[in-house]
């Protein structure tokens, strides 16, 4: 059997960074065959310079909001982005061309896993022959109650048509702000033993919302003629009065956290039943929307599974996860580069309970290989990018 033989200046099997001797052993199908010391491995080395990893698990994206690069101006808000993505979507020739081109971008940058947010079905015939494994989360919203019915049909039906190319297929709420009682009823039985993804605490007013029923959100129902008079507050933070409803899920993303806050940490540790929680941080949409970020050192010390993505090309310059990883570290400078590709792996496959398959390199899987070059001093530099080796 022939066999490639791959090495870096160092090596991340997904948990721990190996000096320069260690050299990634793979069959002629990619699949991993055995790290091994470079004396043992024999002739025919390829040398580059840098850090190899698994693959990257990009845990939240929009691939659907790809035509929209550049669209929305930096700094809007919340709200006004979120009324910008409703009036501005549109559906043009351009769509399938810029979802294709995203696609492309993702798997050549090393992107193996992707967690997808589809509204409607734009993304299907890309995903039907991509190389990327996606995990495709059907997204329902509706705030008025008179809506819900209908909103949940529609949900249903781009749910029944994803299924017919993956497994990997669940409905979800997209927020809290964004799903009234009667639609959480509908969805909720379709949250048992799954994967779940929800926008969680990515603006202030989303707390204040819920806590007292003031804030920018009640503009945002405005800007919607969106009439809900019947609406009381919880008197609790967003997290804290929906997170129940979350219980029958396997594994539950909360994706942003921007405002999420030691007590909200606190309460899903005393309110999560034998379940994975996982913090998605999805830090440069944070800093283009609002230009803020979420406490990553106090979300670390949590000791919750932490993991990123890319949010969408409305939100983001680029869906690269180095990118991501750079602003972490250049604003977290505590967070080690090893730890930032733990979340950035390994953390992501088992946030998507695909550990035995993604996320490190173990034998006979293919997780994918990935090259990050532009180190120094193991971190990483303005210069690093990355790109897929196998």
């Amino acid at each position: 059997m022939s066999y490639r033989k791959l090495k870096a200046d160092h090596l991340f099997d997904g948990f721990e960074i190996f000096a320069t001797e260690k050299v990634l052993i793979l069959n002629k199908d990619n699949s991993i065959e055995d790290i091994v010391e470079v004396e043992d491995a024999g002739g025919d080395i390829e040398e580059f310079p840098g850090i190899i990893t698994p693959g990257f698990v990009n845990a939240h994206c929009h691939l659907e909001l790809s035509h929209m690069k550049g669209l929305i101006p930096k700094g809007t808000g919340l709200v006004d982005f979120v009324f910008n993505i409703v009036s501005h979507r549109h559906v043009g020739e351009e769509l399938q061309e810029s979802i294709d081109q995203a696609d492309e971008n993702m798997y050549k940058s090393g992107i193996s896993i992707v967690g997808d947010i589809c509204n409607n079905a734009s993304t299907l015939p890309r995903k039907s022959k991509s190389d990327i494994k996606y995990f495709n989360f059907i997204e329902a919203s509706g705030w008025l109650p008179s809506i819900a019915q209908s909103r949940f049909e529609r949900s249903k039906e781009i749910y029944d048509a994803f299924r017919k190319i993956s497994d990997h297929v669940s409905i979800i709420p997209h927020a809290p702000y964004s799903v009234s009682n009667a639609l959480w009823k509908l969805i909720t039985p379709y949250f048992t033993d799954t994967v779940l993804s929800i926008h969680n605490q990515e603006t202030s007013s989303e707390d204040e919302f819920f806590m007292q029923g003031t804030g920018d959100l009640q503009r945002m129902y405005n800007l919607m003629n969106i009439r809900h008079t019947a609406y009381v507050p919880s008197g609790k933070s967003s997290l804290q009065t929906h997170f129940n409803k979350l219980r029958t899920a396997r594994s539950v993303i909360l994706v942003h956290n921007t405002f999420t806050s030691r007590e909200d940490i606190s309460h899903i540790k005393n309110e999560a039943q034998n379940q994975l929680v996982s913090l998605c941080l999805c830090v440069n949409a944070n800093k283009y929307i609002e230009n803020t970020l979420p406490d990553v050192e106090m979300l670390h010390q949590s000791g919750l599974n932490i993991i990123l993505g890319t949010d969408s090309l409305a939100s983001n310059d680029a869906l690269d996860m180095v990118s991501e990883m750079k602003t972490i570290q250049s604003n977290f400078p505590s967070i080690t580069l090893q730890e930032i590709l733990r979340w950035a792996t390994i953390n992501g496959a088992r946030s998507f309970q695909l550990e035995n398959e993604y996320g490190r390199f173990m034998k006979g899987t293919k997780p994918g290989v990935t090259l990050i070059t532009g180190l120094q001093e193991n971190r990483l530099t303005k210069d690093s990018v990355s790109m897929r080796l196998a």
